[in-house]
């Protein structure tokens, strides 16, 4: 992520389309004490997480699948302007890799759809070794969209974060944008260089940074987010955006989305 000297001037208004947040919601030690109010048994990590990121990336659903009770539950504890962005199963993109997956699409809709109104983009995260098969992804897409439609450029949103080089050509993204896909800009960029930067469907920019050079480790410096805070304030008005630090490991996607957050003036 390129730097600049420049800084976000400190009367900027507010985004108000911009989502900005973590991947899960544990809440660091060193930063426990920014989510009020602290030491509270009354509540729980996510309500605490909720005062003051208003959105999170689920990627427990990757791994396993959770009932719809739960998901219930967790749209029922979080402020009405919360959303959650949820991952799809690894079942269906890196075991089935995207063919003939309509079951498994529609059993993981029937419980993520428990979220209601709170549902954000769903993100369809693919191997580094998927390559990109136009017949074999149309028909995926084809499937997602009729289990999950859209109608405008609001609802049911999505974006797919490929890591394969294949994906990034022109054939690829006219299919993204046919669908209303976006395509996840990425830090560490992985498969081409045009991964740092969003493609497909332009009405939802997804960034997902994972911490360079150390991925899931290294922090984002002041100047990284100075930097990206004024990409994001050059975009399109009316796109909606959202920004997922997934460098977790070490706690630094806590703090380095907070302090995003104040330079929007969030």
């Amino acid at each position: 992520m390129k730097s600049t000297p420049k800084s976000t001037p400190p009367n900027s208004p507010p985004l108000s389309n911009i989502h900005i947040g973590t991947a899960g919601w544990t809440l660091p030690k060193d930063h426990a004490s920014a989510f009020p109010p602290p030491g509270d048994p009354s509540l729980t990590h996510l309500q605490r997480y909720a005062h003051r990121l208003h959105c999170v990336e689920i990627n427990s659903s990757f791994h396993r699948p959770h009932m719809r009770k739960t998901w219930e539950r967790w749209a029922a504890t979080t402020p009405a302007n919360f959303r959650f962005s949820v991952k799809l199963p690894r079942t269906i993109t890196h075991e089935a890799k995207l063919n003939n997956t309509g079951a498994l699409l529609q059993t993981f809709l029937e419980q993520a759809t428990g979220l209601g109104p709170k549902l954000g983009p769903l993100l369809i995260q693919l191997p580094p070794s998927l390559a990109f098969d136009e017949p074999l992804a149309h028909d995926f897409l084809t499937t997602f969209r009729e289990l999950h439609p859209t109608h405008n450029s609001t609802e049911n949103l999505a974006a797919l974060e490929p890591r394969h080089a294949s994906w990034f050509t022109p054939a690829a993204d006219r299919l993204l944008r046919s669908f209303a896909i976006a395509r996840v800009a990425a830090d560490p960029p992985k498969g081409s260089p045009a991964a740092a930067t969003p493609g497909g469907a332009q009405h939802l920019l997804y960034y997902r940074l994972h911490g360079a050079p150390r991925t899931y480790y290294s922090p984002y410096t002041d100047s990284d987010l100075t930097h990206l805070a004024h990409t994001l304030r050059a975009g399109p008005p009316a796109t909606t955006l959202w920004v997922i630090f997934d460098n977790t490991a070490l706690g630094h996607a806590t703090a380095n989305a907070l302090h995003l957050s104040r330079l929007l003036n969030i």
